[in-house]
């Protein structure tokens, strides 16, 4: 069944926070990581086939790192989610009244009368007490449910695609010009990953380009730093 909506041409996107959560995570982590070891190596060796095998091997490894991570910990909060909507199971068949009046204490708190707060838990409390809990006691919805899977899916695809963006900017640029190039590459792309996952959201682009490029390049200072600290290239 289509919820209606009263602004049909204007859509929410508050659905998509769960996978664009994920995939803005890994093009993010992808450029930069990558990025880090592409110059690294490349100033230590700036052969075009060293470059590849590294730029290479650090996204392969990246996209399953992330995969793998966002699939385990959103897994654990799908977990947890289950667990709690179990417990609210066994409360309502064992103490269905104790859990009436909390539902009717949270209607108050939000603003209702006592009268119009009752009204409203015994409505939805004949409908579908399990649901009216698990959404107004555990602040749990469809919209907002872990899906492993997906952030999964988002997270390692967008990795791949955005660490490609440096490997192939170092491969093809001139063996002195590798550096520059790469890191002039990268803020463009980090620039287009903000853009991007701002219009995906429909929110403010300049703030978003501003936060995605701003920690990027503060990151792979930070990458740059430690490395000229221990004389080496990271």
């Amino acid at each position: 069944m289509v919820e209606p909506s009263a602004h049909p041409d204007d859509p929410h996107y508050v659905t998509r926070s769960g996978w664009l959560r994920a995939a803005v995570l890994g093009a993010n982590d992808g450029i930069v990581s990558v990025s880090s070891l592409v110059v690294g190596v490349a100033a230590a060796d700036p052969s075009p086939r060293a470059v590849l095998i590294a730029g290479v091997a650090g996204l392969v490894a990246g996209a399953m790192s992330m995969a793998a991570g966002e699939y385990v910990s959103v897994s654990s909060q799908s977990d947890t989610e289950r667990a709690d909507i179990e417990r609210e199971k066994i409360a309502l068949a064992e103490m269905p009244e104790d859990e009436f009046k909390e539902l009717v204490a949270i209607y108050e708190e939000r603003g209702l009368s006592t009268e119009t707060a009752e009204a409203v838990a015994r409505e939805l409390t004949a409908k579908d007490a399990l649901d009216a809990h698990v959404r107004d006691e555990l602040g749990l919805s469809e919209v907002h449910a872990a899906n492993p899977l997906q952030a999964a899916l988002a997270s390692g695809a967008t990795f791949s695609v955005a660490a490609a963006v440096p490997v192939l900017a170092a491969y093809m640029a001139p063996a002195s010009a590798i550096i520059p190039t790469v890191l002039t590459v990268t803020i463009f792309a980090l620039v287009a990953l903000g853009a991007l996952g701002a219009k995906a959201g429909a929110a403010p682009v300049l703030p978003a380009v501003l936060r995605v490029v701003g920690w990027g390049v503060f990151a792979m200072a930070v990458t740059a730093a430690v490395g000229w600290l221990f004389g080496v290239s990271v």
